[in-house]
C-alpha cells in the first residue's frame, strides 16, 4: 500500500498474534450473548481491537479513531486550559496558603494550622460567620415563601399577568448599584425618608424611627428585606416552571372530590413542586452564604467598612486579603465557607438521587 509505513514484520506477527485471538474470543463471544447492555460492550471492544489490528499491519501510531480525538481535544484544550490557569491553580493556591503566612511581599512562613485557630479567635470572623447563618436562615425560607406565591398568583389568569411577570422579575436584573441607590433613598434613616415619612403618618414617634441600615440593630433586617425583594423574581420564574409542568387533570380530579384552594395546594401543588423546592433552597443557602455586594452597597457607608453587626465572610475575606494583605488569613476564612458550602453541595447530591426521575 502507497500509505504503508516501513514496519518490522517481527513487531507485526508479534502483535497480530496478541490481537487475532482475542478479536476472535471477542467474535465468538458476540455470538453467543443475547443481553443488549454487554452486545454493546462487545461491540465497542471488538471495534477497538480491529483499529488495533490495522493500525499494527499499516505502522500508524495513531488510529483514525485516536486522531478523531485529538481533534476533539483540540477544541476543548483552550477551555481547560483557562479552567486550570485561571480557577484550579488559583484554588490549589490557596488552599496551600491557608496553612501559610504571607502577606505578597515577605517570603511565605509555614504555620500549620495557626491560620484557623487565629480565625477563630478573631472578633469579626465570629461576628461574620453569625451574621452569615444569621442572613442563610432569614432569607431563604423568606424568598422561598414570597416567590412561591407570587408564582402561585401569576400562574393564575388575571389581567396583564406577562406584565406584572416582568415587573417582578425585573429588580434581579436590575443593576445592584442603583437598586441599592434607590432602597437606601426609600430606607433613609432620616424622618423624611418615604418609609419612614409614611410610619412617622402612621403615629409612630420620630425618635423610635428606625434607622434601617445605619442602625446596627436594624441593618440586618434592611439587607434580608432586600435580598428577598432583588431575588424573588428569579426564583419564581423557576416555580412557574415548576407549577406549569403540574398535570391539570389532577386538579380537575381533586375539584370532583370537593376539595378546596388550600386543600388542592396541600396535596397536590406542594408535593409535586418538592424537587423545585429543594433545588431552589439549595441555589438559595449557596448563594447567601455567598453574599458581599448587598450588604457592601447598602450597609459599607461611605467608607466601604462594615461594623461587627452587618460583616458576613466574604467580606471579612477581602478586608483581610486586600486591605490588611493578610493573605494566609483570608484564604484559611476562605477555606471555612469552601467546606460550608461543600456541605450543602453533598446534601444537594443525594437530594438529586431521591428526586431523580
Amino acid at each position: 500500500m502507497a500509505n504503508q509505513k516501513n514496519v518490522d514484520p517481527n513487531v507485526v506477527k508479534e502483535k497480530l498474534a496478541k490481537l487475532e485471538p482475542r478479536l476472535s474470543a471477542l467474535q465468538e463471544e458476540l455470538k453467543g450473548t443475547s443481553d443488549k447492555k454487554r452486545r454493546d460492550q462487545l461491540i465497542r471492544k471488538i471495534e477497538y481491537t480491529q483499529g488495533k489490528i490495522k493500525q499494527a499491519k499499516t505502522g500508524e501510531r495513531l488510529s483514525r479513531q485516536a486522531k478523531r480525538d485529538m481533534v476533539a481535544y483540540s477544541f476543548i484544550a483552550p477551555n481547560f486550559i483557562g479552567f486550570c490557569v485561571f480557577t484550579l491553580v488559583p484554588i490549589i493556591f490557596a488552599f496551600v496558603l491557608a496553612f501559610a503566612e504571607w502577606d505578597g511581599n515577605n517570603a511565605m512562613k509555614f504555620v500549620a494550622f495557626g491560620n484557623f485557630v487565629e480565625a477563630f479567635k478573631n472578633d469579626r470572623f465570629l461576628a461574620s460567620l453569625k451574621n452569615t447563618i444569621i442572613y442563610c436562615i432569614a432569607t431563604v425560607p423568606l424568598t422561598l415563601i414570597c416567590s412561591l406565591g407570587l408564582a402561585i398568583i401569576l400562574n393564575q389568569k388575571v389581567k396583564a399577568r406577562n406584565f406584572f411577570r416582568t415587573v417582578s422579575f425585573f429588580p434581579y436584573v436590575a443593576s445592584l448599584v442603583a437598586v441599592a441607590a434607590v432602597w437606601n433613598m426609600l430606607f433613609s434613616p432620616q424622618k423624611s425618608g418615604p418609609v419612614n415619612m409614611i410610619l412617622y403618618n402612621l403615629g409612630m414617634a420620630a425618635k423610635d424611627l428606625p434607622k434601617w441600615s445605619a442602625d446596627k440593630d436594624w441593618v440586618m433586617f434592611t439587607v434580608v428585606l432586600f435580598s428577598v425583594w432583588k431575588n424573588m423574581g428569579y426564583y419564581m420564574v423557576i416555580y412557574l416552571a415548576g407549577l406549569q409542568g403540574i398535570n391539570g387533570e389532577l386538579y380537575e380530579a381533586c375539584s370532583l372530590d370537593g376539595a378546596n384552594t388550600w386543600q388542592k395546594f396541600l396535596y397536590i401543588t406542594w408535593p409535586q413542586l418538592q424537587p423545585t423546592t429543594f433545588f431552589v433552597t439549595i441555589m438559595l443557602t449557596i448563594n447567601c452564604f455567598k453574599v458581599y455586594d448587598i450588604v457592601y452597597m447598602l450597609a459599607g457607608g461611605s467608607n466601604g467598612v462594615l461594623n461587627k453587626s452587618a460583616i458576613v465572610l466574604v467580606y471579612h475575606i477581602y478586608e483581610e486579603a486586600f486591605r490588611n494583605w493578610n493573605l494566609g488569613y483570608a484564604s484559611a476564612v476562605a477555606m471555612v465557607l469552601f467546606l460550608m458550602v461543600l456541605a450543602v453541595t453533598l446534601i444537594q447530591f443525594r437530594g438529586e438521587k431521591k428526586y431523580a426521575n
